[in-house]
Protein backbone atom coordinates (compact mmCIF):
# COMPACT_ATOMS: atom_id res chain seq x y z
CA UNK A 1 0.00 0.00 0.00
CA UNK A 2 1.59 3.20 -0.69
CA UNK A 3 0.58 6.63 1.26
CA UNK A 4 -0.99 9.85 0.00
CA UNK A 5 1.31 13.07 0.99
CA UNK A 6 -0.43 16.70 0.81
CA UNK A 7 2.17 19.48 1.50
CA UNK A 8 3.65 18.36 4.70
CA UNK A 9 0.91 15.64 5.80
CA UNK A 10 1.43 12.18 4.84
CA UNK A 11 -1.72 9.97 4.64
CA UNK A 12 -1.84 6.52 5.74
CA UNK A 13 0.87 5.92 8.29
CA UNK A 14 0.71 6.36 11.78
CA UNK A 15 -1.91 7.66 13.33
CA UNK A 16 -5.47 8.88 11.68
CA UNK A 17 -4.98 12.24 10.79
CA UNK A 18 -7.66 14.82 12.61
CA UNK A 19 -9.74 16.60 9.43
CA UNK A 20 -11.75 19.52 11.00
CA UNK A 21 -14.77 20.81 8.68
CA UNK A 22 -15.71 24.50 7.96
CA UNK A 23 -19.42 24.90 8.16
CA UNK A 24 -19.83 28.59 8.55
CA UNK A 25 -22.80 29.69 6.69
CA UNK A 26 -21.79 33.68 6.14
CA UNK A 27 -18.20 35.18 4.95
CA UNK A 28 -17.53 36.56 8.53
CA UNK A 29 -18.34 33.26 10.14
CA UNK A 30 -16.27 31.35 8.03
CA UNK A 31 -12.81 33.69 8.11
CA UNK A 32 -13.08 33.70 11.73
CA UNK A 33 -13.91 29.86 12.01
CA UNK A 34 -10.90 29.38 9.52
CA UNK A 35 -8.92 31.28 12.03
CA UNK A 36 -9.89 29.20 14.70
CA UNK A 37 -9.71 25.92 13.39
CA UNK A 38 -5.79 27.01 12.17
CA UNK A 39 -5.24 27.67 15.82
CA UNK A 40 -5.75 24.19 16.07
CA UNK A 41 -3.07 23.02 14.10
CA UNK A 42 -5.06 19.46 12.62
CA UNK A 43 -4.02 17.87 9.92
CA UNK A 44 -6.50 18.50 7.22
CA UNK A 45 -9.37 21.12 6.93
CA UNK A 46 -12.45 20.73 4.82
CA UNK A 47 -14.35 23.73 3.70
CA UNK A 48 -18.29 22.53 3.52
CA UNK A 49 -19.07 24.74 1.14
CA UNK A 50 -23.08 23.45 1.22
CA UNK A 51 -23.15 25.28 4.15
CA UNK A 52 -22.36 29.01 2.35
CA UNK A 53 -26.52 30.53 2.94
CA UNK A 54 -25.73 32.47 -0.15
CA UNK A 55 -25.79 29.96 -2.18
CA UNK A 56 -29.48 30.07 -1.69
CA UNK A 57 -29.55 33.42 -3.89
CA UNK A 58 -27.68 31.51 -7.04
CA UNK A 59 -24.35 30.08 -7.75
CA UNK A 60 -21.67 32.44 -7.78
CA UNK A 61 -18.49 30.69 -8.47
CA UNK A 62 -16.94 34.49 -8.56
CA UNK A 63 -18.12 34.61 -4.93
CA UNK A 64 -16.77 30.82 -3.94
CA UNK A 65 -13.30 31.09 -5.75
CA UNK A 66 -12.97 34.30 -3.19
CA UNK A 67 -13.63 32.58 -0.19
CA UNK A 68 -11.43 29.85 -1.40
CA UNK A 69 -8.80 31.95 -1.85
CA UNK A 70 -9.58 33.69 1.66
CA UNK A 71 -9.67 30.31 3.74
CA UNK A 72 -6.23 28.97 1.95
CA UNK A 73 -4.73 32.62 3.37
CA UNK A 74 -5.73 31.73 6.57
CA UNK A 75 -4.69 27.97 6.94
CA UNK A 76 -1.66 28.84 6.44
CA UNK A 77 0.30 25.35 4.90
CA UNK A 78 -2.35 23.41 6.26
CA UNK A 79 -4.09 20.67 3.59
CA UNK A 80 -7.58 21.99 2.22
CA UNK A 81 -9.99 20.09 1.16
CA UNK A 82 -12.81 21.29 -1.02
CA UNK A 83 -16.58 19.62 -0.70
CA UNK A 84 -19.59 20.38 -1.77
CA UNK A 85 -21.70 17.77 -0.48
CA UNK A 86 -24.93 17.40 -2.10
CA UNK A 87 -28.51 16.60 -0.30
CA UNK A 88 -28.74 13.35 -1.46
CA UNK A 89 -25.64 12.28 0.80
CA UNK A 90 -26.65 14.31 3.86
CA UNK A 91 -25.28 18.00 2.07
CA UNK A 92 -26.97 21.21 2.69
CA UNK A 93 -28.38 21.53 -0.54
CA UNK A 94 -28.48 20.65 -4.42
CA UNK A 95 -27.14 21.39 -7.86
CA UNK A 96 -27.49 20.73 -10.61
CA UNK A 97 -24.46 17.51 -12.45
CA UNK A 98 -23.33 20.30 -14.28
CA UNK A 99 -22.71 23.03 -11.61
CA UNK A 100 -21.17 20.13 -9.68
CA UNK A 101 -18.40 19.73 -12.14
CA UNK A 102 -17.81 22.89 -12.83
CA UNK A 103 -17.86 24.11 -8.69
CA UNK A 104 -14.98 21.32 -8.23
CA UNK A 105 -12.81 22.05 -11.68
CA UNK A 106 -13.14 25.80 -10.55
CA UNK A 107 -11.39 24.71 -7.27
CA UNK A 108 -8.94 22.31 -8.86
CA UNK A 109 -7.65 24.55 -10.93
CA UNK A 110 -7.52 27.37 -8.70
CA UNK A 111 -4.29 26.39 -7.20
CA UNK A 112 -5.89 27.23 -3.61
CA UNK A 113 -7.24 23.67 -2.41
CA UNK A 114 -5.18 20.22 -2.40
CA UNK A 115 -7.66 18.11 -2.29
CA UNK A 116 -11.39 17.93 -3.77
CA UNK A 117 -14.06 15.02 -2.62
CA UNK A 118 -16.19 13.77 -5.46
CA UNK A 119 -19.52 11.46 -4.72
CA UNK A 120 -19.08 7.75 -5.74
CA UNK A 121 -21.98 7.58 -6.93
CA UNK A 122 -22.07 11.31 -8.93
CA UNK A 123 -22.30 10.01 -12.80
CA UNK A 124 -19.34 7.97 -13.71
CA UNK A 125 -18.52 10.68 -16.61
CA UNK A 126 -18.36 13.13 -14.76
CA UNK A 127 -16.17 11.34 -11.44
CA UNK A 128 -13.77 10.31 -14.33
CA UNK A 129 -13.61 13.82 -15.91
CA UNK A 130 -12.95 15.15 -12.76
CA UNK A 131 -10.53 12.80 -11.49
CA UNK A 132 -8.11 13.07 -14.50
CA UNK A 133 -8.49 16.80 -14.46
CA UNK A 134 -7.48 17.06 -10.55
CA UNK A 135 -4.51 14.87 -11.31
CA UNK A 136 -3.34 17.06 -14.41
CA UNK A 137 -3.33 19.82 -11.50
CA UNK A 138 -2.05 18.14 -8.72
CA UNK A 139 -4.68 17.82 -6.70
CA UNK A 140 -5.67 14.69 -4.59
CA UNK A 141 -9.86 13.22 -4.84
CA UNK A 142 -11.46 11.73 -1.89
CA UNK A 143 -13.67 9.64 -3.98
CA UNK A 144 -16.71 9.47 -1.50
CA UNK A 145 -20.02 7.67 -0.38
CA UNK A 146 -22.29 8.61 2.72
CA UNK A 147 -25.46 6.76 3.47
CA UNK A 148 -27.31 8.96 6.50
CA UNK A 149 -30.31 6.01 6.96
CA UNK A 150 -28.27 2.72 7.10
CA UNK A 151 -25.46 0.50 6.78
CA UNK A 152 -25.41 -1.84 3.80
CA UNK A 153 -24.02 -5.07 4.24
CA UNK A 154 -20.36 -5.34 4.49
CA UNK A 155 -20.20 -6.86 1.05
CA UNK A 156 -22.12 -3.69 -0.27
CA UNK A 157 -19.35 -1.73 1.31
CA UNK A 158 -16.47 -3.14 0.61
CA UNK A 159 -17.95 -2.61 -3.21
CA UNK A 160 -18.48 0.71 -2.67
CA UNK A 161 -14.29 1.39 -1.86
CA UNK A 162 -13.18 -1.11 -4.33
CA UNK A 163 -15.07 0.89 -6.66
CA UNK A 164 -13.88 3.97 -5.83
CA UNK A 165 -9.92 2.81 -5.79
CA UNK A 166 -10.78 1.21 -9.21
CA UNK A 167 -12.23 4.67 -10.15
CA UNK A 168 -8.71 6.89 -9.64
CA UNK A 169 -9.71 8.09 -6.28
CA UNK A 170 -6.53 8.90 -4.40
CA UNK A 171 -8.60 8.23 -1.02
CA UNK A 172 -12.06 5.84 -1.05
CA UNK A 173 -14.36 7.10 1.36
CA UNK A 174 -17.32 5.64 3.04
CA UNK A 175 -19.70 6.81 5.64
CA UNK A 176 -22.85 5.21 7.28
CA UNK A 177 -25.66 5.47 9.48
CA UNK A 178 -25.67 2.78 11.88
CA UNK A 179 -29.23 1.32 13.33
CA UNK A 180 -27.57 -1.09 15.86
CA UNK A 181 -24.46 -1.81 17.06
CA UNK A 182 -23.78 -4.68 15.43
CA UNK A 183 -23.82 -2.00 12.01
CA UNK A 184 -20.77 -0.39 13.33
CA UNK A 185 -19.31 -4.02 13.91
CA UNK A 186 -19.97 -4.34 10.26
CA UNK A 187 -18.60 -1.54 9.21
CA UNK A 188 -15.33 -1.97 11.34
CA UNK A 189 -14.71 -5.57 9.65
CA UNK A 190 -15.38 -4.15 5.88
CA UNK A 191 -13.04 -1.70 6.61
CA UNK A 192 -10.77 -4.16 8.24
CA UNK A 193 -11.25 -6.43 5.31
CA UNK A 194 -10.59 -4.02 2.61
CA UNK A 195 -7.39 -2.68 3.97
CA UNK A 196 -6.09 -6.42 4.82
CA UNK A 197 -7.36 -7.58 1.46
CA UNK A 198 -7.76 -5.03 -1.53
CA UNK A 199 -6.83 -1.73 -0.98
CA UNK A 200 -3.36 -0.17 -2.35
CA UNK A 201 -3.65 2.97 -1.11
CA UNK A 202 -5.49 4.73 2.54
CA UNK A 203 -8.44 4.65 2.94
CA UNK A 204 -11.36 6.28 5.05
CA UNK A 205 -14.13 5.31 6.78
CA UNK A 206 -16.63 6.10 9.56
CA UNK A 207 -19.93 4.78 11.48
CA UNK A 208 -21.91 7.85 12.55
CA UNK A 209 -24.02 9.15 15.48
CA UNK A 210 -23.44 8.29 18.79
CA UNK A 211 -22.90 4.44 18.29
CA UNK A 212 -20.30 4.83 15.24
CA UNK A 213 -18.03 7.62 17.89
CA UNK A 214 -15.84 3.92 18.36
CA UNK A 215 -15.03 3.33 14.72
CA UNK A 216 -13.56 7.29 14.62
CA UNK A 217 -11.15 6.41 16.94
CA UNK A 218 -10.08 3.13 15.92
CA UNK A 219 -8.75 3.96 12.76
CA UNK A 220 -5.11 3.29 13.42
CA UNK A 221 -6.17 -0.55 14.54
CA UNK A 222 -8.73 -1.70 11.78
CA UNK A 223 -7.77 0.62 8.80
CA UNK A 224 -9.09 4.02 8.31
CA UNK A 225 -6.82 6.69 7.64
CA UNK A 226 -8.65 10.11 8.31
CA UNK A 227 -10.71 10.70 11.40
CA UNK A 228 -13.05 13.69 10.96
CA UNK A 229 -13.81 16.16 14.47
CA UNK A 230 -15.01 19.30 15.16
CA UNK A 231 -14.31 23.08 16.31
CA UNK A 232 -17.17 23.65 16.94
CA UNK A 233 -20.54 22.77 15.12
CA UNK A 234 -19.96 19.12 13.78
CA UNK A 235 -20.71 18.52 10.10
CA UNK A 236 -21.83 15.14 10.48
CA UNK A 237 -23.41 13.14 13.91
CA UNK A 238 -20.89 11.85 16.29
CA UNK A 239 -17.91 14.03 15.53
CA UNK A 240 -15.49 13.97 18.33
CA UNK A 241 -13.92 17.87 19.21
CA UNK A 242 -10.47 18.06 18.16
CA UNK A 243 -8.59 18.19 22.05
CA UNK A 244 -10.51 15.09 23.20
CA UNK A 245 -9.77 13.11 19.76
CA UNK A 246 -6.38 13.99 19.71
CA UNK A 247 -5.99 12.40 23.39
CA UNK A 248 -7.63 9.35 22.15
CA UNK A 249 -5.66 8.68 18.81
CA UNK A 250 -2.83 9.22 20.92
CA UNK A 251 -3.58 6.41 23.64
CA UNK A 252 -4.83 4.33 21.27
CA UNK A 253 -1.34 4.90 19.33
CA UNK A 254 0.67 4.48 21.91
CA UNK A 255 -0.98 0.87 22.93
CA UNK A 256 0.10 -0.20 19.43
CA UNK A 257 3.78 0.25 20.24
Amino acid sequence: MYCVQVREVVIGEGKPKICVPLVARTIDELVREAEVVAQLEPDLVEWRVDFLESLENGFDLTVIFDNLKTIRNKLGNLPLIFTFRTAREGGEREISPEQYVQLNMEALTSGYADLIDVELFSPEADVSTLIQSAHQYGVKVILSNHDFDKTPRKAELINRLRKAQELGGDLPKIAVMPQSTADVLTLLQATWEMNELYADRPIITMSMAGKGVISRLSGEIFGSAVTFGSAGKASAPGQVAVAELRQMLELLHQSQQ
